[in-house]
């Protein structure tokens, strides 16, 4: 009985491994070409309504981060100088809403949208890589019940958006571009 056990446990391995190389593909580049090892990161623009104080620079900071994270070995800089590629950015729409009340009626969990237009330069060949003009990034945040401590949070909830845009925003780079180019040949 054991003897069977096994060899149906054996024949559900392999024909599971079988079946399953097709569906997992690493993904081993970033779908960036080969020769941009410098990429410029300059000042995301920011035309939204009512911004905030510093917000422009801190989605701008969030993406620098996540371009030093997951760029594996690309040196950023703010300047396009002499730089293999730029990423440039335009913060066209930023609104949340409430869609969460507490008990007493107030918005507790917010839903952020942001519609921003992200272009990709290839710098040394002049040509555009990538480009959404109508990049959307949706994302919800909760605020504490206290309505004292909403103010103290304002700050490290527009961090975290920029840091989940920023991410949104590379993995789409990173790993969009080489799936293009793929379909297209």
């Amino acid at each position: 009985m054991m003897k069977l056990i096994k060899i149906h446990v054996l024949v559900l391995v392999v024909v599971f491994a079988l079946g399953a190389t097709d569906c997992y593909k690493p993904v081993t580049n970033s779908g960036l070409p080969k020769h941009i090892k410098t990429v410029a990161v300059p000042a995301f623009q920011f035309e939204a309504r009512g911004a905030r104080y510093r917000v422009a620079s801190r989605f701008t900071d969030a993406m620098i981060k996540e371009v030093i994270k997951r760029g594996r070995g690309l040196k950023v800089q703010g300047s396009r100088d002499g730089a293999d590629a730029a990423i440039e950015g335009n913060i066209r729409n930023f609104s949340f809403s409430g869609v969460l009340l507490d008990r007493e009626g107030r918005a507790r969990v917010y839903e952020v949208t942001i519609t921003s237009a992200v272009t990709v330069v290839d710098l040394k060949r002049n040509k555009v890589i990538y480009d959404n003009q109508n990049f959307v990034f949706r994302d919800s945040f909760e605020f504490s019940e206290d309505p004292r401590s909403f103010f103290n949070e304002e700050d490290p909830a527009v961090e975290r958006m920029a840091r989940a845009f920023a991410e949104s925003v590379v993995s789409t780079i990173t790993n969009g571009i080489g799936v293009r180019k793929k379909k297209g040949k």
